[in-house]
């Protein structure tokens, strides 16, 4: 008789990421070059503990990604909104999109 071995099933690839990450593809329009928009982003971004960059276009939008956990995400636009209370800039999102996570990511940044 023939012996067969029963083939070894591969793990399940496992993730490092906590289970609530959500990662955003954004694009801001309106006054967003030239107020500062990149670094404030940034700012926020950090205080929140999120991941993720930003970046300006030479249409005169901005491009960010933001990820970190769903509370944080959520955070990340009330808290845009309260840096520039004193100093109101008009600008929307003119895309948000749900992405993948990315598994690596250490830092926020600004892109060039």
């Amino acid at each position: 008789m023939f012996g067969f071995r029963q083939r070894e099933q591969e793990p399940e690839p496992t993730s490092s990421l906590p289970s609530d990450t959500k990662r955003l593809h954004l694009r801001f329009v309106g006054e967003v070059q030239g107020v500062g928009f990149r670094w404030t982003a940034t700012l926020v971004a950090k205080n929140l503990n999120l991941t993720g960059w930003v970046r300006n276009e030479y249409d005169g939008s901005v491009t960010a990604e933001i990820q970190g956990s769903e509370a944080h995400v959520g955070a990340f636009f009330p808290q845009m909104l309260e840096q520039y209370r004193h100093r109101p800039i008009r600008y929307v999102v003119d895309e948000r999109k749900e992405i993948e996570p990315i598994e690596d990511e250490k830092r926020f940044e600004v892109r060039y």
